[in-house]
C-alpha cells in the first residue's frame, strides 16, 4: 500500500486528534449518530488516487482506487487488517473504527482519468476495504467516481458487501452502456448467527442477495464471490448446498468459492476470536494454518469441486440474457480463467464498443492461490 501519496491537512471541524504516522494533522470528526458512535473518520487529500497494483501481489488486475481505509464492516478475518499498521494503528479495533477517508478522491479520478499518459486501463474497487461501506453513506465518494469512469468511459469493476451500491443503481446503468462494468458481492456463507459473529458490520447474506438480484434484474453483471468459506463454520455439505442454492435463486453470473485466507493482522484477530467463541476449534485451526495463511490444497480442491458440482446443479451461469441492449449480448459476464481473485477483482476480456462476445468459458479449475479475502 502506498501511502507516500497522501497530504494531511486541517480544516474547520478538527478535533486536533493525530496519528504518530501522520506529518500534519488531518480532519477528524466524529459523528453522534448509532451507525458511527465509537468510529473516528480522517479526512484526507490524497495527491493520486489511482495505484497501480505491484505485479508481486499475484492478482489479475493492475489498477485500483480505494476512496476509503479501515472498513467498519469490521469482519474478523479481513485480509486488509495489516494496512492500518502502516499508519501506526492496529490491525484490530482500529482497523475497525478508525476510518481514513479520501475526501478529494472524485476530483482526483476525473483529472487522473484525463491525463494524457492514462492508458484506458480496467480499474477495480472493493478490492482493498469495501468503498460501499457504511461511511460512504455520508461522504458520498462514489457517485463522483463512477460519473468521472462514465464519462471517460472507463472499464472498471467492483466487488462489495455494501448494499449502499444499489443508490448508484442509475450512475452503473449508464457507464455500462459506454464501457464494460461488472460486478460482485461477497458471501461466504447464509448463516445469520455466523454473520453477526464474524461481519458485525455488514447488511446480512439476505439483503446482499438481494442485491445480486437487483443488480442483473437492471442489466448490471453481478456473480458472487463464496467468500470466505470458514472450515468448521460454513463448510458443511448442507451449508455450502443452501449458500449456492441461494445465490443461484438471484440470477448470479458465476460463483466464485474462496476458502479462508489468514494473513498476518487478520490471523491474530480472527484467531483471538475464535478462542473467545469456538475454543474446541483452535486445534484444528492451528492443523490447517500451521504453515502459512493458505489451508491445505486438497482442502482447498475439496471445497471448489463441491461448490462447482453445485452451481452445476442449481444451473448458476446458465441464464440466457433478457436482450441484447441490457447486457450487450452476454459478453459482460467475468472471464472463467480458474483464478479466483480474477472474479474478486471483476478483471474479464475487455472488448470494443460493437465486438461480438467470446464463446463462453469452460468451468474454472481450483484456484492454488486464493489472493483477496
Amino acid at each position: 500500500m502506498r501511502w507516500e501519496g497522501l497530504r494531511l491537512e486541517t480544516g474547520e471541524g478538527a478535533q486536533g486528534e493525530t496519528t504518530p504516522l501522520f506529518a500534519r494533522s488531518a480532519v477528524t470528526r466524529t459523528f453522534d449518530t448509532p451507525e458511527f458512535r465509537g468510529v473516528t473518520f480522517y479526512e484526507i487529500h490524497a495527491r493520486s488516487i489511482i495505484n497501480r497494483v505491484p505485479s508481486a501481489s499475484r492478482v489479475p488486475f493492475e489498477w485500483t482506487i480505494n476512496p476509503y481505509r479501515g472498513c467498519t464492516h469490521a469482519c474478523t478475518y479481513c485480509f486488509a487488517r495489516r494496512t492500518h499498521e502502516y499508519l501506526d494503528l492496529d490491525s484490530g479495533r482500529d482497523f475497525d473504527s478508525k476510518i481514513v477517508v479520501k475526501v478529494n478522491a472524485p476530483d482526483l479520478v476525473r483529472k487522473e482519468l484525463a491525463a494524457p499518459r492514462w492508458g484506458g486501463h480496467p480499474i477495480a474497487m472493493g478490492t482493498n476495504v469495501d468503498c460501499y461501506q457504511r461511511a460512504e453513506g455520508r461522504y458520498r465518494l462514489m457517485p463522483g467516481i463512477l460519473a468521472a469512469l462514465r464519462d471517460a468511459r472507463n472499464p472498471f469493476s467492483i466487488l462489495t458487501k455494501g448494499s449502499l451500491i444499489l443508490r448508484d443503481l442509475d450512475l452503473l446503468a449508464e457507464a455500462a452502456e459506454v464501457t464494460d462494468v461488472s460486478t460482485a458481492v461477497s458471501i461466504g456463507f447464509t448463516d445469520e448467527s455466523l454473520w453477526r459473529a464474524v461481519e458485525p458490520g455488514t447488511p446480512s447474506p439476505r439483503k446482499r442477495l438481494e442485491v445480486c438480484a437487483t443488480l442483473n434484474e437492471h442489466g448490471i453483471p453481478c456473480g458472487v464471490l463464496m467468500a470466505p468459506i470458514l472450515p468448521y463454520l460454513g463448510d458443511s455439505p448442507q451449508a455450502l448446498e443452501t449458500t449456492v442454492r441461494r445465490i443461484a435463486e438471484t440470477g448470479a453470473t458465476h460463483v466464485t468459492p474462496i476458502v479462508l485466507h489468514l494473513r498476518p493482522g487478520a490471523r491474530e484477530w480472527f484467531m483471538a476470536w475464535l478462542s473467545r467463541e469456538h475454543p474446541r476449534l483452535v486445534p484444528r485451526y492451528l492443523e490447517l494454518y500451521g504453515r502459512g495463511a493458505y489451508a491445505p490444497k486438497a482442502y482447498q480442491e475439496r471445497i471448489g469441486h463441491a461448490v462447482r458440482a453445485l452451481a452445476r446443479k442449481y444451473g448458476i451461469g446458465r441464464s440466457a440474457p433478457r436482450d441484447d441492449h441490457a447486457t450487450g449480448g452476454g459478453d459482460r459476464a467475468p472471464k472463467a480463467d480458474g483464478n479466483a481473485a480474477a472474479e474478486a477483482g471483476g478483471a474479464r476480456s475487455w472488448r470494443r464498443p460493437g465486438e461480438r462476445p467470446a464463446p463462453p468459458p469452460a468451468p474454472p479449475a481450483p484456484p492454488e492461490q486464493l489472493t483477496l479475502l
